[in-house]
């Protein structure tokens, strides 16, 4: 068909509806096969996208195609989700393509309840796993339900435990739930390198890691020992919060991790009586906070009674309830990071990916 090159210039005008995002390279590529009669289109996705984002897609491609003469057979896309770039002097991780900070610089703004619901498979359909970097405070276990102890198949690695579709480890995992961890510095750093690199992950597309809060050893260590594609950063509209959240967000820049973006979080409360909207925390700081430093805002997250409920007993909102706002929320904002991240450079030697 004549027109292919014109047709691919024209699908890559396309943008993703749930994130607004333009399907073309580097976060995407298209292949069309075929000939005049009956082509075949094929999106190839550096990220996972939505069901209801590629039910409407196919009918803007058949558009496309009958717009540049040809005959629409059908439509097709395929996730090739690559290892991108990480800090000067070091490589991805064997097995795992692309390790995602959380961070919030401060605690108390719900930072692990994201990183979880980020992390989960219903957020975005992928292979994922998460790890509790806060070794003073650890809540991942207690968040996905996880009990007892990870198996050692060798006494010197350990295997991660699983909890709806998710890869998890954590030194809650390790220890009894109410020992504290007395720790100074390098012992706690020493044992968030352990965790990472003596974990038996399987083939993962991402990693997400709760940090704790602040700016100290345990993100240092992070920082220049492990391999890290992209942070999030996780505030409430509340100038207090937004104020340590930008000095995470620095701290980040400042050791050559690139910011995929801010999740905003308990932006409102929806009264579950009445139906009242009200901001408890204050109002766009999280996307004040954004333009200030020319980062996308990747969601704005309710404060939600069910939330923190689904949380106490284990089971993620984007598992327990997928239809609810909260989890929708959620789930556009874990699809929103990962399309940021996929227009990132790619690594040097991409683990079990492709350029487009």
């Amino acid at each position: 068909m004549s027109n292919f090159k014109n047709l691919v210039s024209a699908l890559e005008q396309l943008v993703d509806p749930c994130t607004g995002l333009a399907l073309a390279p580097p976060r995407a590529g298209w292949e069309v096969q075929g000939d005049l009669r009956a082509c075949r289109v094929e999106l190839v996705a550096g990220y996972p996208l939505a069901a209801d984002a590629v039910s409407g897609l196919r009918h803007e491609v058949a558009a496309r195609v009958e717009a540049a003469g040809g005959g629409f057979a059908a439509f097709e896309v395929r996730p090739r989700i690559a290892a991108h770039a990480v800090q000067p002097g070091l490589s991805p991780a064997p097995r795992v393509r692309n390790v995602i900070a959380v961070g919030s610089g401060k605690g108390g703004v719900g930072k692990s309840t994201t990183a979880v619901n980020l992390a989960c498979p219903a957020a975005a359909g992928r292979q994922v796993g998460v790890l509790d970097a806060d070794v003073y405070g650890p809540s991942v276990p207690a968040m996905l339900g996880l009990s007892g102890r990870p198996e050692s198949p060798d006494n010197k690695s350990i295997e991660p435990m699983r909890a709806f579709g998710v890869e998890a480890m954590s030194i809650g995992l390790l220890v009894d739930a109410d020992m504290p961890m007395i720790w100074r510095g390098p012992m706690a750093t020493s044992a968030l390198t352990q965790l990472f690199t003596d974990t038996r992950w399987g083939d993962l597309d991402y990693l997400v890691v709760d940090l704790p809060p602040g700016t100290g050893d345990i993100q240092l260590t992070l920082t220049q020992k492990i391999p890290v594609a992209g942070a999030v950063i996780v505030t409430t509209p509340q100038e207090i919060a937004t104020l340590d959240a930008r000095k995470a967000l620095k701290m980040f820049e400042k050791v050559n991790v690139p910011v995929l973006g801010i999740v905003e979080n308990m932006a409102v409360h929806v009264c579950s009586n009445c139906g009242h909207a009200e901001h408890l925390f204050g109002q766009g700081g999280g996307q004040a906070m954004a333009t200030q430093y020319g980062v996308p805002l990747l969601g704005s997250l309710p404060l939600d009674l069910r939330i923190r409920e689904q949380g106490d007993a284990g089971t993620p909102v984007v598992a327990a309830a997928p239809d609810s706002a909260a989890a929708q929320a959620y789930m556009a904002a874990a699809q929103a990071m990962a399309a940021h991240l996929a227009a990132r450079p790619r690594a040097s030697m991409p683990i079990a990916s492709t350029p487009f």
